[in-house]
């Protein structure tokens, strides 16, 4: 199905070389094969040298042969691949065309071409093979991220290609979610379907995949079978730069920066007159680092922006240090690092970007503090770079790298560990220690066990935009937190 012999490619206008080196592989129809490795070793250009985006849509330099159920792509048009390679990104939003559920996952099938009576036949197939008919109607803007994940499955799927590519789709799913998509795959895997998938989180994949290709450097280091790969230890993995989650336990018990509390009283926002936010009253230990904990669209993200003073028609006022914040005046006290950072990313270079938040007059104390940033966040060799060259997880740190040169005392990330693998994970909670220690206040909206257990000291739950639990860690919170990340 997939053959690769000596495929180099090397991106244009690249900072670091060649994207990948020399690559060598064969993968036969019906097999299922994980691409892990570290951020930049080459997982996700594998996965464009097999679904054509390489080197169709990205330009660069390319050597060596690859083919896709013998097609050669250096030949091939992208839509003669279409019908036999479907995408999913880590992001669904960027493959959306349409607004409704439905017509979106009729999309590709009316783009290529195919018959009214065969779309409608793929459409009732699809929604009931991924279980999804609770979503159809429905605006595409209205559903959670979890949710656009499954409209994008259904989209590819409903093409019936042969072999299916996804890129990081788990990247900002809740448990739950996780759990569903592993059905997708299951059940793509039982019709025969080759799937190729490049992932950071790797313990939903037991049971899945059949091969396990581990990159380094841009070159395919390890080609193991499923079982081999899962019998590897959790130092191992973590000495590969891989996650290896088993059960949550965090590292600490509950210390913060000072005595104090920050109080919340009457958090409240509404969406077309829709509650989405109803917090009476919420104190949180001043210093600490919060995890905040809950479901796609459950209204963490709406918390966000209500505590920092980015929702004009938020209520409620936030009580620290015996001052009261109203409104946008939450933004001289707080900041956020949303999770599409490209939204926040204004600059020419990395080191500008940094630069910004950092409020000296003096560029020279300026660039010398921003570099400092820089480098405890592994981003030293990029600092000339545009940032929305680099990958995601390097946009990431830049982004994290900001909110650490606004010297806030509330800093809130939004799934800061998206898209990152083992090491520079551990080097973001690294720098949430390093804020700790100098009294700052975190919240951090996440999904990521490893994170929580690796930095966080407190935790809320939020749920149909309502704290129902918070505190720090006792034996018995410990266990409610380790039972929600653990549940099917």
């Amino acid at each position: 199905m997939i053959y690769m012999k000596e495929a180099s490619f090397i991106y244009e206008n690249s900072i670091n070389g060649a994207a990948v080196t020399k690559l060598n592989a064969q993968i036969p129809k019906g097999q299922a094969v994980l691409l892990c490795g570290e951020s930049g070793s080459g997982k996700t250009t594998f996965g464009r040298l097999v679904n054509g985006l390489i080197p169709s849509y990205y330009e660069g330099e390319m050597s060596g042969d690859v083919f896709v159920k013998g097609k050669d792509i250096r030949r091939a048009e992208l839509y003669e691949l279409a019908p036999f390679v479907g995408s999913v990104f880590q992001n669904p939003k960027s493959q959306f065309y349409t607004l409704l559920t439905d017509t979106e996952i009729v999309f590709a099938c009316e783009n290529l071409g195919i018959g009214k009576e065969d779309i409608l036949s793929r459409f009732d197939g699809t929604v009931e093979a991924l279980h999804i008919k609770r979503l159809l109607g429905k605006s595409l803007f209205a559903l959670s991220g979890g949710e656009k994940q499954k409209i994008a499955c259904a989209s590819v799927s409903a093409l019936m290609p042969e072999v299916f590519v996804l890129d990081e789709p788990s990247s900002n799913l809740d448990i739950g979610a996780i759990w569903d998509l592993q059905k997708i795959l299951l059940t793509w895997k039982a019709q025969g379907k080759t799937i190729i998938i490049a992932e950071h989180r790797l313990s939903w994949l037991r049971g899945i995949v059949d091969r396990v290709l581990f990159f380094e450097d841009g070159k395919i280091e390890k080609d193991l079978a499923g079982d081999s790969f899962w019998a590897i230890s959790p130092e191992e993995f973590h000495n590969m730069g891989l996650r290896a989650y088993n059960r949550f336990a965090p590292e600490k018990k509950l210390k913060t920066g000072g005595h104090g509390k920050i109080g919340l009283k009457d958090f409240r926002f509404s969406y077309k007159k829709a509650p989405v936010l109803n917090i009476p009253y919420l104190e949180i230990p001043q210093g600490a680092v919060v995890a905040v904990l809950g479901d796609n669209g459950a209204g963490k993200t709406t918390f966000a922006r209500c505590l920092c003073g980015l929702l004009k028609k938020a209520e409620g006022s936030l009580n620290y240090k015996g001052k009261l914040y109203v409104g946008k005046k939450r933004t001289t006290l707080c900041y956020m690092v949303m999770q599409d950072v490209n939204h926040q990313l204004f600059s020419e270079s990395v080191l500008d970007e940094v630069m910004l938040g950092v409020d000296i007059s003096t560029n020279t104390e300026k660039e010398k503090i921003a570099g400092e940033i820089l480098s405890a966040l592994d981003l030293s060799a990029y600092k000339d770079a545009h940032p929305m060259s680099l990958s995601g997880g390097q946009r990431q740190r830049v982004a994290i790298a900001g909110a650490i040169a606004s010297n806030k005392e509330i800093i809130v990330f939004d799934e800061p560990t998206s898209g990152l693998d083992y090491r520079h994970m551990m080097e973001v909670a690294q720098n949430i220690h390093r804020l700790s220690s100098l009294g700052k206040t975190q919240f951090i909206i996440t999904h990521d066990p490893e994170l929580v257990a690796a930095c966080c000291n407190y935790f809320i739950f939020i749920e149909n935009g309502a704290v129902t639990n918070s505190g720090g860690w006792t034996s018995e919170s410990i266990q409610v937190v380790a039972d929600y990340f653990d549940r099917v």
